[in-house]
């Protein structure tokens, strides 16, 4: 029987040094061969591996003309399964960019729940991915993203929708934790089939590259928050399930396409499962080893975009959590993010070359710099400055700097306010603020510097201003979320308190109440906050920039993808 395409095609890697190669994503419905060709002659197969009863491929497509758009089809065993016969979308293409290209177009955002089936009403409004998806459908000669980044809560593992439970209920009781919430690999393959078959999105996935990280709702809200959160969540039946089934299939649909192809043929994971008729076992003993040592596992990555430099940093489990040696990244990961940023950079005056020896773990060149820097992690780094004095006074309770009731009062705190963004990590938040400084500074500073995060559900643009020895480049947090969810007015009242000069003496008092010191740099919002289903758009033309912000809005009867915002990032360029 011929085997046929479950989900999929996802277009994930595209290569920006020779522009003649990229990687596909399929999910088959039996074991075969996954072969991807292209109009202009350029193809690539590979066979399926198995992990619990499902069966993927990651294609390499080699040949490719740079500096082209060309259409592809998918074939499973010689039997054409893409496009669909039935599918009114255009063809899927893969675009390469010109050699020496100094252009990019970076789409991000994050916090998607998946959009309701096709004619029921939409709880949470117009999802702005999917209307993404519609306008690059529709209008040919639109600007396409280059990259797509989404930047956590791909899917929901707390918070399913109403089909998903019926769908659970129908396969065990509810009534017993962790109810309706995702349990085991299988759960989790529903979930990626609930927001991936989306008509509009699967189609776009399979035609714009994408870059993944997860966060907290891939596996459970406030993931990592403390050591007591975690001792109480292995002190249940369900959690160990819940985890290793997190790290499997985040491991198969979203962070294997992170990598390039080098990288994939380099890592020992991948070649074992690829290599064994069914690599469940491989694959869960590996997510057992990153649950109980993360520090053995990097989820993080880089991406060169030209002279674009991208590095996704995983700000959920790399994560030390003891409270006096609280950080957001381990010893390691931070040593690994340093090298990544500063790697190819001018020698410092003591003649030391900046970046360590293995600093070219990316998949570009690492010898003449950059223009532009790009910090994707889930968290924003700069927050609300209510919101961020309230999480360094509450981290300082919790390490005991007010005693052990404070203490006490302060871990019920951060579970119940989700006090655990870079603020909530002093030490971690001002050692980026001093790499950040670092990377913006001297003759062959880049342009901008650009730290894109989601999570808060809303958007925002704010600047931050060192004391002295501040950088050359221009330094952005760039905040958009979330893509399709809902916010609570409370919430917004909240958040628009968190930026207002009140808010801001109010996180001030209670910092100084904490004994908390002050941050290493200060800030201000320069844009929103905005609320809604939205996306943003960096558009990096050699050491320019241009930001635009996007919502999807009903208008005329009918959801569209609506100019919220647009501003140049280099005004003095």
């Amino acid at each position: 029987m011929t085997a046929g395409l479950r989900l999929g095609p996802l277009l994930r890697y595209v290569d920006w040094d020779a522009g003649d190669h990229a990687t596909v994503w399929v999910e088959t419905d039996g074991p075969c061969t996954a072969e991807v060709r292209c109009a202009d002659g350029a193809a690539g197969a590979a066979r399926t591996f198995s992990i619990a009863g499902h069966h993927y491929a990651l294609v390499t497509v080699t040949g490719l003309t740079p500096g082209s758009t060309t259409p592809y089809e998918v074939l499973l065993d010689g039997h054409r399964v893409w496009p669909l016969a039935d599918s009114p979308h255009p063809a899927s293409t893969i675009s390469t960019p010109r050699p020496g290209a100094s252009q990019v177009r970076v789409t991000f955002g994050s916090c998607r729940w998946a959009a309701p089936p096709a004619g029921e009403k939409d709880p949470v409004g117009p999802d702005a991915l999917d209307r993404l998806a519609t306008r690059l459908a529709e209008d040919p000669v639109a600007a396409r993203p280059d990259a797509l980044l989404l930047l956590g809560d791909q899917v929901y593992a707390d918070e399913t929708s109403k089909a998903t439970r019926q769908w659970l209920a129908a396969r065990r009781d509810l009534s017993e934790p962790p109810g309706a919430e995702v349990t085991d690999y299988e759960e989790y393959t529903r979930l990626y089939y609930e927001s991936w078959l989306d008509p509009g999105v699967r189609w776009l996935l399979s035609t714009v590259p994408s870059c993944m990280i997860f966060d907290d709702h891939d596996v459970i809200d406030d993931w990592n928050t403390s050591t007591a959160w975690l001792a109480e969540m292995r002190g249940t039946p369900w959690w160990r399930e819940r985890i290793l089934s997190g790290l499997m299939s985040y491991w198969v649909h979203q962070h294997l396409g992170n990598l390039s192809p080098a990288e994939l043929a380099a890592d020992p994971l991948y070649t074992a499962v690829c290599a064994e008729p069914d690599g469940t076992e491989r694959l869960r003993r590996f997510a057992a080893e990153a649950d109980a040592d993360p520090a053995g596992v990097r989820w993080s990555y880089r991406r060169d975009f030209g002279r674009t430099r991208l590095v996704m940093v995983d700000t959920r489990a790399a994560r030390v959590l003891e409270e006096r040696d609280r950080a957001m990244l381990d010893e390691g990961e931070a040593r690994w993010l340093r090298e990544q940023v500063l790697a190819g950079r001018a020698p410092t005056t003591d003649g030391a070359r900046r970046g360590g020896a293995d600093g070219a773990d990316g998949d570009g060149d690492d010898r003449d710099g950059y223009d532009h820097l790009l910090i994707g992690t889930s968290l924003p780094w700069l927050l609300p400055p209510l919101i961020h004095g309230a999480e360094s006074w509450n981290a300082m309770l919790c390490r005991g700097e007010r005693g052990g009731r404070w203490a006490r009062i302060g871990e019920q705190l951060r579970r119940h306010a989700d006090l655990e963004h870079w603020a909530a990590f002093p030490e971690s938040f001002d050692g980026l603020a001093r790499l950040l400084a670092e990377a913006g500074r001297g003759p062959d500073a880049p342009a901008t510097i650009c730290v894109l995060s989601g999570d808060v559900h809303h958007a925002y643009v704010a600047e931050p201003t060192w004391p002295e020895d501040g950088p050359r480049a221009e330094v952005y947090q760039l905040t958009c979320s979330p893509v399709h969810n809902s916010i609570p007015r409370v919430m917004r009242l909240g958040f628009r308190l968190g930026w207002s000069r009140a808010g801001r003496r109010l996180g001030q008092a209670l910092a100084r109440h904490g004994r908390a010191g002050r941050p290493g740099v200060d800030w201000h919002r320069t844009g929103g906050p905005w609320f809604g289903n939205q996306l943003m758009t960096l558009a990096l033309r050699g050491r320019s920039a241009d930001l635009r912000l996007e919502q999807a809005r009903e208008q005329d009867g009918r959801a569209g993808l609506v100019t919220v915002d647009e501003r140049s990032l280099t005004p003095l360029r």
